[in-house]
């Protein structure tokens, strides 16, 4: 299981010991939200943290758009050290040329769905993304807690990906934990985004390493 940790439940304060902490430990990305307070009711941060993160981060930038007009930041994501760039569905009108900028500019293109929309949104784009991440919260606010009906769409995701020969990953932020780590592993996910789960854990590299260990 590939493991997205999301920086926005770090603590702010010490943000440069808690990106040590992703170091070190068995994460595979470090997961950015950037929040515009108009997509989304609330605001996270922007370009000159992510930038710092980059900075001291070892591992690849896993950056999640939660704003409108997505495409008018890509080069900057790529140049502040984005590996891989998501952007959502519902926040861009020309999705196809927004997938293809993200790729021109070197980064790996994703594409976000909130809880409402339907997977078969992506059966015209889906040969062409990276990986789609599924939200099992309502974007905005971290701590939330898991959709239940977010498995059955983790499932009929899988079978979308698969008709079509794509080999799109299955992303899933919101609520993740252990129990629910496990559950979305059995239907077909292959990253897991926490934040919560994992900053507030008494020992966030076991808790990481645990939820690595899940299996499919």
């Amino acid at each position: 299981m590939i493991i997205s940790p999301s920086i926005l439940a770090a603590n702010f304060g010490c943000l440069d010991k808690d990106v040590e902490m992703l170091n070190r430990s068995e994460a595979d990305w470090v997961h950015i939200d950037v929040m515009d307070g108009v997509f989304v009711p609330n605001i996270s941060f922007g370009f000159p943290v992510m930038k710092a993160i980059a900075a001291k981060s070892k591992k690849p930038l896993d950056v999640h758009l939660m704003i409108v007009q997505p495409e008018r930041y890509i080069q900057e994501c790529k140049d502040c050290g984005a590996s891989i760039v998501n952007v959502h569905q519902e926040a861009c009108i020309h999705l196809d040329r927004t997938i293809h900028q993200i790729a021109e500019a070197g980064m790996f293109p994703a594409v976000t769905l909130c809880p409402a929309t339907p997977v078969e949104m992506l059966r015209n784009v889906i040969t062409e993304v990276h990986m789609v991440l599924l939200m099992s919260v309502n974007p905005g606010f971290g701590g939330q807690k898991f959709i239940p009906n977010t498995l059955d769409k983790v499932r009929r995701l899988r079978e979308l990906i698969d008709s079509q020969g794509s080999k799109a990953l299955i992303e899933i932020d919101g609520g993740v934990n252990l129990e629910t780590g496990q559950q979305l592993a059995e239907a077909g996910a292959d990253v897991l985004v926490a934040g919560s789960a994992v900053f507030q854990a008494p020992d966030p590299e076991a808790y990481i390493r645990q939820l690595k260990e899940m299996k499919k």
